[in-house]
């Protein structure tokens, strides 16, 4: 997979559904920032958290979407890996293929930095 022709053609996708559904976008945006805010848990933290799900659910789009956003917030292929491993045992084998295809992604959105 090439993450970052992955990750173009789903915010494309996801840019011409956002035109018809607006209010549904608006909301889900507001949902979003609410979510992210930094609080009790940082907004690394809840990226992480988010990682784990999207691995879990085995989406391809979010894997994309949460790693490009750690990479953003500095995260560390160090801290990375640990949340996969946390990942990959609460969620077996099909964590551990997800968990490679994050780490894939991180290391492609992490070039260059």
């Amino acid at each position: 997979m090439d993450w970052k022709d992955f990750m173009a053609e789903t915010e494309a996708n996801i840019g011409t559904l956002s035109k018809e559904v607006l209010e549904t976008v608006r909301g889900f945006g507001m949902m979003g920032k609410a979510a992210k805010t930094d609080g009790a848990l940082s907004e690394k933290t809840k990226e992480f958290i988010a990682l784990g799900i999207a691995i879990a659910t085995r989406c391809d789009s979010c894997i994309g979407f949460h790693v490009k956003s750690l990479v953003r917030l500095g995260a560390t292929r160090e801290e990375l890996c640990e949340a996969l491993s946390m990942a990959t045992y609460m969620g077996g084998g099909p964590s551990f293929a997800y968990s490679a295809k994050a780490l894939k992604a991180f290391d492609v959105f992490s070039e260059g930095d």
